[in-house]
């Protein structure tokens, strides 16, 4: 088949792109005869990278466009639920505490990501929920909305007027989802934390080397329990289809880290004896380390099974270790690791990072190498695979963020809104529930509701 030229290339996948989207394909493919299966192929990849996200919003409605959720959250464990729901296409609507929001908004440290990472595709409403007007708007909005994710402490949401009995009773199809530190029981009221479960639940011992419990490096527990919040949340909503009525789903930080340990609760349970942290646990596999490579770096390689242990010497050229009858099995290759490790730290702390990484892809066996968050921004896979949104910082600059790591067909849980200014989206939101723009602009004035 004759290829096109350079400059036959660009016009005629420009024609092709044109006509495939108003489909009238086959006209096309006969017009340019014998270049048709190129044009194909060329056009096709660029509409996946120029137009994809387009023709995706025009064709594939996200699941859960129509459903509201009202979102009275704070920190990391609500707003995830709420992140979710939104990318996944619902309408949430923030619900931050007059005069000056949610507290992220200004927390510094290692909370100033907080924010800008948890709350895009959201709209903004600055209300006093402790006014009686505030209280009149929440339940107008109460009776438009499907689903109230709250993270409140223990026994806030209900001094606020808005615990499930009451929602349920001006809303008997509300699914109300309650995101707490505790199931029911004795530690149901205490005040939780992200850290604080993962110490009680045991991550943090089994993170750290003996005698140095360690936190995991983010907000693992918070994320996690947001996460089944919204298992939680689907699920309730899947099942008022069939009963016409909501759900009080509660999801927990202790019980989603006791999850965590499951595993460990297990070998306790089979073995007898408790199981070390994970820094000197005993070795199932043969080879999972991290290496120092040449160049300053650590590179992880895990070798799980002989296949691997085979591919691993050919591409390293260490054929007299595939020829060595004591390394002949995994098990066999756990006994020997007393001089077997060291002996390979040697050999593979000749090689650079990028070496050994291209000799482990060219086996087919796991490893990573140690990255850094920032270094996530320019990950070849992450590029390649649209795994970053661009988002607004609240200060106007851009960056790029994680998409949530789930994909379904042709829906794009992508970028809809960056997260909101303080009060962004709240008129529309106001005139759609009956209040005039007098009335609105009475209620900003006595602090009922925030910016506008």
């Amino acid at each position: 088949m004759p290829r096109l030229t350079s400059n036959q290339e660009p016009i005629a996948t420009k024609l092709f792109g044109i006509h495939r989207l108003s489909g009238h394909y086959a006209k096309v493919v006969e017009t340019l005869g014998g270049y048709g299966e190129r044009i194909e192929k060329t056009a096709t990849h660029r509409l996946l990278q120029e137009d994809n996200k387009s023709m995706r919003h025009e064709t594939a409605p996200l699941p859960l466009t129509g459903i509201r959720v009202l979102e009275l959250s704070l920190a990391v464990m609500g707003p995830t639920a709420g992140l979710i729901l939104a990318d996944m296409g619902a309408e949430v609507i923030k619900i931050e505490p007059t005069p000056q929001g949610d507290e992220t908004r200004r927390i510094k440290g290692f909370g100033t990501g907080f924010f800008p990472a948890f709350n895009r595709n959201k709209k903004s409403l600055v209300l006093n929920l402790k006014s009686p007007g505030g209280k009149a708007i929440m339940e107008r909005l109460i009776k438009t909305a499907d689903v109230l994710v709250e993270n409140y402490a223990p026994g806030t949401i209900d001094r606020l007027g808005f615990g499930y009995d009451r929602v349920s009773g001006i809303n008997p199809r509300m699914i109300f989802c309650s995101l707490k530190g505790f199931m029911p029981g004795p530690y149901e009221k205490r005040p939780a934390l992200d850290e604080v479960c993962q110490m009680m639940g045991g991550l943090a011992y089994m993170t750290g080397p003996a005698g140095r419990p360690l936190r995991a490096g983010a907000s693992v527990v918070d994320i996690m329990g947001g996460s089944y919040g919204v298992i939680g949340v689907l699920t309730a909503l899947y099942e008022r289809e069939r009963t016409g009525r909501g759900r009080h789903v509660l999801a927990t930080l202790f019980e989603s880290v006791v999850l965590l340990m499951a595993q460990n609760m297990a070998v306790a349970a089979i073995t007898g004896e408790a199981p070390p942290p994970m820094p000197e646990r005993g070795r199932s596999w043969s080879v999972y380390d991290l290496f120092e490579t040449s160049d300053g770096n650590k590179v992880f390689v895990g070798i799980t099974s002989d296949a691997h242990w085979q591919r691993f010497c050919k591409s390293f050229g260490y054929d007299d270790l595939l020829a060595d009858g004591r390394l002949t099995t995994n098990n066999s290759r756990v006994d020997e690791r007393e001089w077997f490790i060291p002996e390979l730290r040697r050999r593979l702390g000749q090689w650079t990072r990028a070496e050994i990484m291209q000799k482990a892809e060219e086996a087919s066996i796991p490893f990573a190498p140690v990255a850094r968050p920032e270094e996530l921004f320019d990950d070849p896979h992450l590029k390649a695979s649209d795994g970053l949104l661009e988002t607004t910082l609240p200060d106007g600059r851009k960056t790029r963020l994680p998409r949530i790591p789930v994909r379904l067909n042709d829906c794009d849980f992508g970028l809809r809104n960056d997260p909101p200014r303080l009060g962004e989206g709240s008129e529309e939101l106001l005139l759609s529930l009956g209040l005039d723009r007098e009335r609105i602009a009475a209620l900003k004035k006595e602090g009922i509701v925030g910016p506008l």
